[in-house]
């Protein structure tokens, strides 16, 4: 059986030439030659890339966006996506998906393994699951990580893509669970390994606002109601209390109004019941 075919897009704001050279080398060395690299020039120009095709956005369209466009330039048949300032940690790290693919049809997408390059380390925020004191085991999940992993192309299409209104956070988890809802599987793969430096999603000014935001949004979008309410109200608490200021805490708040009064973009698709207790028996139900 031949293999599928690949396409490794990559998001740029233009502000990282040498972290995006060194990514595409990564992928240049892959022991399964990329088919196609696509890097995003999101309202940046990225400048001229040996290998790669390169799209430029006339303006920023945020994560989501962004993504969504390298996508629609691509033609593989199975999409890594990457973060500018990440890099494989081995040349095997393309085969080591391949095969979990071609062993398990009914994954749509593998979540790679992240850790900082310079410790080894993973951040519990980088592993997708509840349960994140062993980084290292891998497993059927509920969401994924978009700086690091590999989706099925037909699986993306017939999804619709990560949602472009997000603009910034959730957008992954929104797709993850249309995903879910439509029988498909989500695998974390610690072994298919990605270097990215340790960092703080606070470091983008806009990022306790717009995570708030787009909580709501998921909720409205994707939830049954009386799911929604209590997702809402569970992260309403944890992100008040995870909040490291009182300014913090103020875009919380003024996230979660924007949430509750800006209309839902649309499609609303809520998940059925049977798929909310599927993930419950994943170890994450939809509350949390």
């Amino acid at each position: 059986m031949s293999r599928p075919t690949t396409s490794w897009i990559l998001l740029t704001m233009g502000d990282r030439p040498a972290a995006v050279a060194a990514a595409v080398a990564s992928i240049r060395d892959q022991t399964v030659a990329p088919d196609q690299i696509v890097v995003v020039g999101n309202g940046a120009d990225p400048g001229p890339l040996p290998g790669a095709e390169v799209v430029t956005l006339p303006e920023n369209l945020g994560v989501a966006g962004g993504r969504n466009a390298g996508a629609a330039a691509a033609s593989g048949e199975v999409l890594f996506f990457l973060d500018d300032d990440a890099a494989c940690a081995s040349p095997t790290v393309a085969a080591t998906v391949l095969e979990l693919l071609a062993a398990r049809p009914d994954v749509a997408v593998v979540s790679m393994g992240i850790a900082d390059p310079e410790t080894g380390e993973t951040q519990r925020r980088h592993v997708p699951r509840l349960r994140a004191g062993d980084p290292a085991r891998g497993g059927d999940v509920t969401t994924f990580l978009g700086g690091a992993c590999a989706i099925r192309a037909a699986d993306f299409a017939a999804a619709g893509g990560y949602p472009g209104a997000f603009h910034y956070a959730m957008e992954e988890t929104d797709l993850a669970w249309r995903l879910l809802d439509a029988g498909r599987a989500l695998h974390y793969l610690p072994a298919a390994r990605v270097h990215h430096p340790a960092t703080t999603p606070a470091r983008h000014g806009h990022a306790f606002v717009m995570t708030a935001r787009n909580r709501v949004w998921l909720a409205r979008r994707r939830l049954p109601r009386l799911l929604g309410l209590v997702y809402v109200a569970v992260w309403t608490v944890l992100m008040l209390v995870r909040a490291p200021s009182g300014a913090a805490r103020r875009d919380v708040l003024r996230g979660l109004g924007a949430g509750l009064r800006e209309p839902v973009p649309q499609p609303v698709d809520r998940m059925g019941w049977r798929t909310a207790w599927r993930m419950l028996r994943l170890g994450r139900p939809p509350v949390i």
